[in-house]
């Protein structure tokens, strides 16, 4: 069980709460992972009904693909580094445009077990989301081996994306 929103949830239906919630407000998702290798991507879509709202998903593991995809600067990315609450939120900024959501979710992180660096210390991942003109960041730093480290980012990134969603329902989300 994880908490959501003085809540617990099971884990098995986040993904179908946060689907419920879109397809009630008819808003729409699109999603850029870097370190979590497209798992976020795959949790949303085992929903029976999700193409209801959820646009399409990119995997932007290299800053070669954050720049061409998503239309983030090169310089930009050494600038603040590839895992960085800039580059998460310019992430997040980045999908919703290219897919014309409502909301973009992204990842950006060190699962390690190399790769990681003082700044950016294996286990480091920022989560992005973007409305509207808001843009949230989390930061999170993980334990455990690579692929806990990435199935725990991706189960935080649902999680933090649920409460913002409960907590901004009466958001205004246009384009």
């Amino acid at each position: 069980m994880v908490q959501g929103v003085g809540m617990k949830i099971m884990r098995s239906s986040l993904e179908k709460l946060i689907g419920d919630l879109l397809r009630q407000k008819g808003w729409t998702l699109s999603i850029a992972e870097s370190c979590t290798g497209g798992l976020i991507c795959d949790r949303i879509t085992n929903v029976s009904g999700s193409s209801d709202y959820f646009m399409g998903g990119m995997v932007n593991y290299s800053n070669e693909s954050k720049a061409k995809h998503l239309g983030i600067s090169l310089g930009y990315i050494k600038r603040y580094g590839a895992v960085s609450p800039q580059v998460a939120k310019k992430m997040a900024q980045g999908v919703r445009k290219a897919f014309g959501t409502t909301c973009g979710l992204s990842t950006t992180g060190v699962a390690g077990p190399t790769g990681g660096t003082k700044r950016s210390p294996v286990g480091r991942v920022f989560i992005g989301l973007a409305s509207g003109r808001k843009v949230w960041v989390k930061k999170l730093d993980l334990k455990g081996t690579r692929r806990e480290i990435k199935e725990k980012a991706t189960e935080k990134a649902l999680q933090y994306f649920y409460e913002i969603l409960v907590e901004n329902a009466g958001l205004k989300t246009r384009r």
